[in-house]
């Protein structure tokens, strides 16, 4: 995987995540902190959907990964940021993650995390909702 942080980079890497949910934000801001390389992040509810070629759908249920040729979601999103770290130990965590039997530990873990963010610390009940037609226009 190119480098996150390279302008060099052919294409742009962004991160898109549920802007609503103060769980979410809180565990991006985190990871920008952590983590040596980390893309530029944008709410969902400021993205252009269209043009990154998600729905509104995608980005209830999931967060994003959009790179020049692929887009990850959910807990392969985490394993592509992971394995494009300069860390050896962060980079093989992020292929454990991608691979079976732990990418399936890993898909229930995000979707249990997901579907109960709002009850998780820093969570609020605006992640639990899903945004209003009018907002998505």
């Amino acid at each position: 995987m190119t480098d996150l942080n390279s302008s060099t980079a052919p294409g742009k890497f962004l991160f898109v995540f549920d802007g609503d949910c103060a769980f979410c934000t809180t565990w991006v801001d985190r990871m920008a902190r952590m983590l040596p390389r980390f893309p530029e992040s944008i709410p969902s509810q400021w993205a252009d959907l269209d043009s990154l070629g998600l729905t509104a759908d995608d980005v209830s249920r999931y967060s994003w990964l959009i790179t020049p040729t692929h887009q990850y979601a959910g807990h392969l999103a985490f394993s592509a940021l992971l394995r494009a770290q300069p860390s050896i130990g962060l980079r093989l965590a992020g292929h454990l993650l991608a691979t079976p039997p732990f990418s399936w530990v890993a898909a229930a873990a995000y979707a249990f995390v997901a579907v109960n963010r709002h009850r998780l610390p820093g969570g609020t009940p605006a992640c639990r909702m899903p945004r209003p037609a009018a907002d998505r226009a």
